[in-house]
């Protein structure tokens, strides 16, 4: 698994600096708006009054710029911001959008996450310096399944081991019952439903590991899969929440894992629908 060395994570620390400080700059040409203001329909930012394109075009690409290598510290650190009807996006690097009608961010968005990207650089930082200092082979979280770690950063990052992963496993079984439209039953059921063998119903579509059905590796894939996504709700999920007993960063690391790959074998999985299978939702994820 990849690592990250310290110098690398200073340098991304030095971008996302670089990135707020083009921000800041640009946003001096611009009026400031928030989602109440403009009523989810018109943009977050435009010029002010007085401002010429000319002035507003170089600070606008001293921002771009800076985003692309600002954007390589949200992968990093998992801060992505949840968006109602589109998922999970990066909002450094889809600054631009406050400009544009229903604007998906707004100014405090990105300054928000800007900083929110600079702590957990500088908690990463300290880690990695301790793990040079141990002389041993230091994990790389940000490397797990996207949905699983951006769930999880938060909480890694400020040592709440429980408290990260039940957050990500929450995240998985809410990503795909969201996906489903099922918040009509309890989170194993879900699991025991989808993946179990047999024909979708209406309302209850399955996953399935794609393949020949008579392979031997498929078969052990299908029902594999069953038992690891209900036996990693009961003995993880529900432990997690159930219980305050803290974690050591071992133990989660170790939950965090399984359920990273959990994640990327669901989506090889093709999606089967009671009434047709859905040649856009029929790929993997």
């Amino acid at each position: 698994m990849t690592t990250y060395s310290v110098d690398y994570l200073e340098r991304l620390l030095l971008a996302v600096g670089d990135f707020e400080k083009a921000f800041d700059a640009w946003m001096a040409t611009q009026v400031e708006s928030d989602h109440m203001s403009s009523r989810g329909l018109f943009p977050t930012v435009w010029p002010r009054e007085g401002v010429t394109e000319a002035q507003i075009r170089p600070l606008a690409l001293a921002v771009a710029e800076a985003a692309g290598t600002a954007a390589r510290a949200v992968a990093v650190t998992g801060s992505l911001i949840g968006v109602a009807g589109v998922g999970a996006l990066d909002p450094i690097a889809n600054w631009s959008m406050m400009s544009a009608p229903k604007a998906l961010f707004t100014p405090s968005d990105i300054r928000s996450i800007a900083a929110t990207v600079r702590g957990r650089l500088k908690a990463l930082i300290e880690d990695a310096q301790a793990n040079d200092d141990s002389g041993v082979p230091p994990f790389a979280p940000a490397q797990l399944h996207s949905t699983i770690w951006a769930a999880a950063a938060n909480h890694w990052t400020t040592h709440e081991y429980r408290v990260a992963v039940r957050e990500a496993a929450e995240a998985l079984t809410v990503h795909w019952k969201t996906r489903f439209g099922r918040n009509d039953v309890d989170d194993t059921v879900f699991w025991q439903q989808t993946l179990s063998p047999g024909d979708p119903t209406p309302g209850a579509p399955k996953l399935v590991w794609p393949g020949d059905p008579s392979d031997k590796t498929v078969r052990s894939m299908k029902a594999g899969l069953n038992h690891l996504a209900t036996g990693l709700n009961l003995t993880v999920r529900n432990v997690t929440t159930h219980s305050r007993d803290g974690l050591t960063e071992q133990e989660g690391m170790e939950r965090l894992a399984a359920y990273s790959f959990l994640a990327r074998q669901l989506d090889r999985c093709q999606v089967r629908r009671a009434d047709a299978i859905d040649p856009a939702l029929d790929l993997p994820a």
